[in-house]
């Protein structure tokens, strides 16, 4: 075998033709087989956040659409309370604090740390979900209910919905808990619990703009 043939052979073999050791070598793509399912299941997950983004978008243009609507009624200025919900807020972001500490604890394998992190999310978040209802049924006890004008329809509507996800993620939560305190840490469950986490992050940012557009912005509105 000559020295060049010898250099080829030898590339192959240990990894010389797969500097950044990627897997592929010199195997043509349509040849490399199936993607893994951590790769599919997070390509996946990330198409169902951006539809979600879409469909808050859309409730997102229907209240900018309509937030002057007040058909003679109460504007955001006369109704919405700062500091109530300037407390969902802190709650929320605090919330995902903890989650990022569970994700920490995750990959430490400790289950001890990652069901502590998990239930101060869990708690922060429906300590939100409380504040959020009370601030509903204070507002419908004032006779400013989503039926009162276009404006508070479309505040129900983008509000009621990030609340939906909320309390729909403290569900997908409380799962993630007791799967990993009766299974341990699994490919499988990491996958899930990866998942989850991206889902709570996700509601924090749409919760900033939601904050920022509809309670900073309305509150400051002249009526």
């Amino acid at each position: 075998m000559s020295a060049q043939a010898a250099a080829r052979h030898g590339g192959h073999g240990h990894g010389g033709g797969d500097p950044n050791h990627l897997g592929h070598g010199d195997t043509p793509i349509s040849e490399q087989g199936p993607a893994s399912k951590r790769i599919v299941v997070a390509y996946g997950f990330w198409i169902f956040l951006l539809s979600d983004f879409i469909m808050f978008s859309g409730f997102f243009a229907a209240y900018a659409v309509l937030v002057g609507e007040t058909a003679g009624g109460p504007g955001g200025r006369d109704l919405f309370e700062l500091p109530l919900v300037a407390g969902e807020t802190a709650l929320l972001l605090l919330s995902s604090f903890a989650c990022g500490m569970a994700g920490i604890a995750m990959h430490a394998r400790s289950i001890k740390w990652f069901q502590v992190a998990m239930a101060a999310t869990a708690l922060l978040g429906a300590g939100f979900l409380a504040l959020e209802l009370y601030e509903f049924l204070h507002l419908i006890g004032e006779g400013a209910g989503p039926g009162r004008s276009a404006f508070l329809s479309a505040f129900f509507a983008l509000v009621g919905c990030h609340g939906v996800h909320v309390a729909l993620g403290l569900a997908w939560l409380t799962t993630m808990m007791a799967q990993v305190w009766t299974k341990g840490f699994r490919e499988d469950i990491d996958r899930r619990i990866a998942c989850f986490m991206l889902f709570w992050h996700a509601l924090d940012i749409i919760w900033v703009a939601l904050f920022t557009v509809v309670y900073l912005l309305g509150a400051g509105a002249a009526t």
